[in-house]
């Protein structure tokens, strides 16, 4: 099976020049984790997720601890905003590299590149580098799952 058969092809992105505050909104509007940065072409320039966008917030103490189990509550450090410089500053600021896999791919390169990158959704393009969908890992592993003969 082909990527281009498990794909959501309705994809929420935004615009490389959008600035934090516009993504913030698409991502409470829509319910999402990450969004496709494209160019005014449609084309795929970077990738906003979620925890780019949160880092802006989250104290550095954060990534140095490895064990939570003692932190009962993180009080007002979960209330904190960030600045309006920081809501202005354009998505490029925060996106990373536009990872994706062709629409002609197949279901496991698909999943590698999830795991390899760490993503829960990866942007699906065509010979362009235009986006064209988007899979989850959900998406692929129901797809996999599928082709198994079970008894039911």
């Amino acid at each position: 099976m082909l990527i281009n058969e498990c794909m959501k092809r309705h994809v929420i992105t935004v615009s490389s020049s959008a600035t934090i505050a516009e993504a913030v909104t698409l991502f409470n509007d829509h319910h999402i984790g990450m969004l496709p940065v494209v160019n005014g072409e449609n084309r795929l320039t970077g990738i906003l997720n979620l925890r780019d966008v949160l880092d802006l917030i989250m104290p550095a103490f954060v990534n140095l601890i490895d064990d939570f189990d003692y932190v009962v509550d993180f009080g007002v450090l979960e209330d904190k905003q960030p600045s309006e410089r920081l809501l202005n500053q354009s998505v490029t600021a925060q996106m990373g590299p536009p990872v994706s896999v062709p629409d002609s791919s197949g279901l496991l390169r698909a999943f590698a590149y999830l795991d390899k990158y760490e993503l829960s959704d990866l942007p699906v393009v065509d010979d362009q580098v235009s986006i064209v969908g988007l899979v989850s890992r959900v998406d692929v592993g129901r797809a996999l799952l599928a082709g198994w003969h079970v008894n039911r």
